[in-house]
């Protein structure tokens, strides 16, 4: 693998790392289900049915926030949040490209195993 290859690889590792880090936790993967269904939200809503304060909830929304896997949105002097499904494209991206990596590595450890 050339170094430019190499270079561009751990420059998407980098751009991706903040978003896996946002999604490692069960609240923010609870909070991002509740988003997905296209609706704004706010705080209230999101804090619904969940043993946490709205405090702890803030706190996760912002770090989904930084990830960019969520935006807020002002609406009067409620803060709605939306997902952003545009981070969880690049990280399918980058998870396809992990999983052809592995296809080939496989098909030459098969190839080889076979001769």
């Amino acid at each position: 693998m050339s170094h430019k290859s190499r270079s561009r690889i751990a420059s998407t590792r980098r751009r991706r790392s903040p978003v896996f880090a946002a999604l490692g936790d069960e609240t923010r993967l609870s909070l991002v289900a509740k988003l997905c269904s296209g609706q704004r939200q706010s705080i209230s809503q999101l804090t619904e049915g969940s043993r946490l304060t709205r405090q702890a909830i803030t706190k996760h929304l912002r770090v989904l926030e930084n990830a960019g896997i969520v935006r807020t949105v002002r609406k009067g002097r409620e803060s709605h949040f939306q997902f952003n499904p545009q981070p969880m494209e690049g990280i399918r991206e980058y998870l396809d490209s992990v999983s052809q990596q592995w296809d080939q590595a496989l098909s030459r450890l098969k190839s080889f195993v076979e001769h």
